[in-house]
Order: structure tokens, then sequence, then C-alpha cells
């Protein structure tokens, strides 16, 4: 599509300059010598401007008059034929993050974009290329950037986050996207070849009569089906399938699906959860928002609002009655709904970092089995932002906690969270370590509660806790139907979840710390009782014979 418009506007656009990259310099020149420049060596002579250079260029094809030697008589001449030409090139360069810079663009085609690996980086280059395509306020050329995305660590994060900077329902004050440009996601069922019909309609079901294609094949079967007996065939094999996602997806999550190599958990359940969230995601079974006090009189009741802004994503609300539930226990605040359920935190203490990035803030809701108006055991709140500053995330955090009345198991590492909970009067909401009894606390866990994120059995525990969650409740389920974990942010961070290197993994740590709350009974700690023989300097008899013996 990008090759036959590059020469489509080329052709009719003067004094253009036209620009081709890749993931890599030979990826660009084989765009350019096996697409761009036999789409326009094919042109009808009647749409071909005049041609300077070779008929079959390998780093420029120029539309310009060909240069002539200047002699007196051509000068003076006034019988010389006047040629006029467009005087527009389409060139490539070699993949940088600083190619083009300084010149400006009519067009720039970005082939493979979702698949350039360090050290270039699609996002670094972008920010150089957009304003060959602009002067000053005035947009002076156009890009097309397309793609299937790499893995996550080679080239797709990137890719992704540009993607999602192109959403065209956020703009800003002039109109415009963060990135400039527009995001497209084209399922592969619109192009898939072999499931063309001869009219170029897509067939999408399986057709009642068979269909013929443009060279009169016969097409028997929907494009849908046969991409569903071909996912039906990788089930056994996580890494060809996701491979086979990312290649040919049918959905946003298919395309930027990570590599799963490295996977502790069940990923088939987790993928089969997630293809249902995406299938269903237009049924409102996620609300975004934002939690705020009544009348803006802190540590009174707090409201939820819908807000398309907001940082919590819920899927569940308790009834008026279940909401904003306190209970005084010796003058100090506890949860009203501990019996529900509890909440899993990942905080942070610094409210800025040096590189402007930095691990987000994370905070999960997680349901017990109980007797209330409640779904059991299921995420209803997932939250993962970076506020500007740390004390904005705290306030959050407690808010959450006081709407839905449940405790929370938070990191003590960064104790910041912990003490603006205690200085606010809501000690009693902070849960202590569950896997050690309260007179084996340290002063500081007594104080703030919390629990450590360091030493190998905490770090079994909480991988194990999530593993035996989703095997139980994410995916299909034993009696046929699909879990009730409607959060893809959280399943996309446990499918690449890497237990030795747990800091990328906010999400994990903070829905891990949810499940290990609701089941705080299963790390109690258990007594070691010690029997011992007491001497109360009794004599023992041997009663065999006739007669008795002391024991010595």
């Amino acid at each position: 599509m990008s090759s036959a418009e590059t020469v489509n506007q080329a052709t009719i656009t003067s004094d253009g300059r036209f620009g081709i990259l890749s993931k890599s310099g030979g990826d660009a020149k084989k765009m350019f010598t096996d697409k761009v420049v036999p789409i326009s060596t094919n042109y009808p002579f009647f749409f071909k401007p005049i041609q300077d250079g070779m008929d079959r260029p390998k780093s420029e094809l120029a539309y310009r008059v060909p240069a002539s030697k200047l002699t007196r008589r051509s000068i003076v001449s006034k019988e010389r034929e006047q040629l006029e030409g467009l005087d527009t090139t389409i060139d490539w360069k070699n993949t940088g993050d600083n190619s083009y810079d300084g010149e400006k663009l009519t067009m720039l085609v970005h082939d493979e974009s979702g698949k350039w690996e360090k050290p270039d980086n699609i996002l670094n280059n972008w920010r150089v290329t957009k304003t060959c395509l602009r002067l000053g306020s005035r947009i002076i050329g156009k890009c097309m950037m397309g793609s299937t995305s790499n893995a996550l660590d080679k080239g797709g994060d990137n890719f992704k986050k540009l993607y999602q900077d192109s959403d065209v329902t956020k703009r800003n004050r002039n109109g415009q996207t963060r990135s400039g440009l527009y995001s497209l996601f084209i399922p592969m069922e619109w192009n898939y070849e072999g499931f063309i019909d001869a009219f170029g309609l897509p067939v999408f079901d399986t057709p009642e009569t068979p269909a013929k294609g443009p060279l009169g094949e016969v097409i028997d079967i929907g494009v849908i089906e046969h991409w569903e007996n071909e996912v039906a065939g990788l089930k056994q094999d996580q890494d060809a399938l996701n491979e086979f996602y990312r290649q040919f997806p049918r959905t946003e999550e298919h395309a930027f699906r990570d590599e799963t190599k490295s996977s502790i958990f069940n990923l088939t359940k987790i993928y089969d959860q997630i293809d249902f969230n995406e299938e269903a995601r237009y049924q409102g079974l996620v609300t975004q928002g934002t939690f705020h006090w009544e009348n803006g009189l802190k540590d009174s009741r707090v409201i939820f609002t819908p807000d398309s802004n907001g940082r919590f994503n819920i899927s569940w609300v308790p009834p008026v009655n279940l909401q904003n539930r306190v209970i005084i226990k010796n003058g100090a605040k506890h949860p009203g709904n501990e019996h529900m359920g509890a909440f899993g935190c990942d905080s942070y203490d610094i409210s800025g970092t040096t590189d402007g990035r930095g691990s987000k803030g994370a905070l999960h809701g997680l349901t017990k089995f109980s007797m209330e108006d409640a779904p059991p055991n299921a995420f209803f709140l997932e939250y993962i932002a970076r506020p500007q500053t740390a004390e904005m995330f705290f306030e959050d955090v407690l808010m959450a906690l006081v709407f839905y009345g449940m405790p929370i198991l938070a990191e003590n590492n960064k104790p910041r969270l912990l003490y603006y909970l205690k200085r606010r009067g809501y000690r009693g909401y902070s849960m202590n370590r569950p896997d050690k009894n309260y007179n084996k606390l340290s002063p500081t866990e007594k104080e703030i509660g919390g629990i450590p994120n360091t030493g190998e059995d905490i770090k079994q525990a909480h991988a194990a806790a999530i593993e035996s969650y989703i095997q139980r409740y994410v995916g299909v389920k034993e009696n046929g139907d699909y879990g009730n974990m409607y959060f893809n942010k959280t399943l996309n961070d446990w499918a690449r979840f890497d237990i030795n290197s747990r800091t990328k993994h906010d999400a994990s740590i903070s829905s891990g710390l949810a499940i290990m709350a609701c089941n705080r009974h299963l790390y109690t700690p258990t007594q070691e009782r010690t029997t011992r023989t007491l001497n109360f300097g009794f004599k023992k008899y041997n009663n065999n014979g006739y007669s008795s013996k002391i024991i010595e």
C-alpha cells in the first residue's frame, strides 16, 4: 500500500522529496528496489514522468530532466527543446535515530517500524523525522508507518507506545495526537491471501455455496474459520501460537503479544481470558473513573465517578449499604468489609526520577467468598499509574480503601504509603504480614504493617499465589464458563512475569499481594509443640514375678 501510494504521489507532485526507512538499511533498499521501482517501471507511458538515471535505480528514483552538457550552441539556440520535469525524488536511508534529520519531506514511509531493535529506536527516530514533515505549525508532509510487532523487548514495546500515543480520541489543544499520527489497526481477516473473492471482498464466514477468487480458485471456507483452525493446532505450542497471533492478529491484543519463553504461569488460560475480554470489551464489563471525597471534605465519604481520564478501572461497585463502611475499635478506624476482600499494592516513594519514567504505582482489589452481594474470588479494581506526586498516589489508594471498606497488604520496603495511612488515622487498614505471628514482627512492622519484598520464601509464596489463582479462576473453568478477571493489563503482565526480575512487573506484584491478603490463613505460621518428660520423684516398680521390685 505504501509503495503504491509513494509512487502515485511522487508522479503527481513537483519539487517533492519522498523517503523510505525500515528496520534496517537492507530492508529499506529491498522495499525500494523490489516494490517502488517495479511499480514505477510498469506505469503506462502516459502516467510516467521524465526520469533521470537508470531505468532500475538502486538508491534514488528521480523524476527530473536528465542533465546535459551545456555548449554555446545549445545556449544560443532558440530551437532547443524545453523539457519540464517534476524535480521529485524517492530514496531510502540506512536505519538510525537521525535518519533524514534536517531534510524536508513530502512523504515518509516507515516500513517494519515495530521491529527496530537496539540500539535503534523508533521513538527516537520519529521525534526527529516528525520535524521533517513540518515547517513551524504548517504540515508539509505525511507519514505512512505500518508493521506487525516484534516481541516487546525487540522493538515491539516502543512501537506499542507510539501506537497508543496515536489514539485519535486523545488530542491536544492543537487538535493533534501526542505522536502526530493516527492509529489504525487492520484485522487479518480483511486482507488474507486466498480468501478474497473475485470482487475484492473478504470471505469472512464459510459460504453456503463456494465463492471464487480473482484467479478462479474455489473458496469453500471462511477466513475466520481457517484462522481458528490454525490457532487450535498451535494450542500446545505457546511460542508458535504467539508468533502466529502477532503475524496474523485479529485484535490489538494479538498484535502486541510478547514472547512467552520465560513465563512461569499457564499461558493458555491467560490468553483465553484475554481473548474473551477483548471480544466482550464493548459490554461494559470495566468502567474507567476516579474517586473523590464528597464535597471535597477529606476523611468523609468517598464517591466514585466514571471518567474517561480516570486512573481507576473497576468491574464491580458494592451496593450503597456496603460503601464507606468503617468500624471503630479502641478509637481507631478499621475496614468494615474485611470479610469480603482485600487490596494489594506495589507502591513507590519518589515522585520524580532522573529519566522521567520510573515504575508505576499499582493497586488491585480482590474479593473473597462471602455471603454479601459481591462476586466471589474476583478482581474488581485495577490501578496502574504514576501521578505527578507520590502524595496523589497515596490519596488515590486511601480513597479506594475507604470506599470499598477493605484492608490492604502493601510492600513495606517503600514505607511512605504506610506512614501516610498511619498519619491520616488509617493504620487499621494496613494488614500485618501474614507469615509471622505478631510477637515476631519487627518494631517497624508493628508500627505500620506491610510485608517486605525480599526473601526467597516471600517471592515463591507470591508467585505460587498467582499461579493458583490463574489455574482456578482465569480462562475457561471446569464448568465451561470464563473467569471474571477483566483487566488485560494485569493479564499481560502475568504472561510476561519473571520471578528473577520482578521490578518491571508492578501489576503482578500488586495483584499477587491481593491474592495473599485474601488467603492469609494459608500463610499463618504453625506453633511447634515440644514434649518433655516431667519427673515427680515417684518410684516405678516392676511387677513381674512373685514380688515387685523398684526400678532403678
